[in-house]
């Protein structure tokens, strides 16, 4: 199906390179392509969220993305964001409402990912979002347990002191 010369298939592509516009075009002919996703499970939410593009994530959720969609795994934008470090993503996310502690299907949620990575500024983020530090995943391990394992000493120190 094609809208103003783009098809259903280039908002994905539109999401990861940020084409925000493109993606307003395609909204305006079929408001429920927001939440489409690919043969991957990756909405444009996901997409855009990965690769750090900040204009169209604001635009995804100020048009009712879901901001909690999983993709085949059960991540989410969050864990996506916490596993690249991208800290303004994290707080333009936790605005629009998304599940902190929401889980993917090994059981890791978001500051489980954050702890894994070192990513100390979206622990803190996290946290301060009301994360829950005693969730554990599939394997047992709480977020301090994965900082551990990686010698995140830092993020070790601050999940012990809460």
């Amino acid at each position: 199906m094609s809208f103003f010369g783009y098809t259903q298939e280039d908002i994905f592509e539109h999401s990861r390179n940020g084409n925000t516009n493109a993606i307003k075009k395609l909204y305006e002919s079929n408001s429920k392509i927001i939440d489409t996703v690919n043969h991957k499970g990756f909405s444009p939410l996901i997409l855009a969220v990965y690769n750090n593009q900040i204009e169209t994530t604001t635009y995804l959720l100020e048009h009712g993305a879901n901001p909690d969609v999983q993709d085949t795994s059960g991540n989410t934008a969050l864990m996506g964001a916490c596993f690249k470090g991208y800290v303004e993503m994290i707080k333009l996310l936790i605005k629009h409402k998304v599940t902190v502690d929401q889980q993917n299907y090994n059981d890791a949620t978001a500051l489980i990912f954050a702890s894994t990575f070192g990513h100390t500024e979206i622990v803190k983020e996290l946290l301060k979002n009301g994360a829950d530090l005693k969730i554990k995943d599939n394997r047992g391990n709480k977020a301090v347990d994965h900082a551990r394992m990686q010698g995140n000493t830092e993020i070790v120190a601050l999940l012990e002191s809460k």
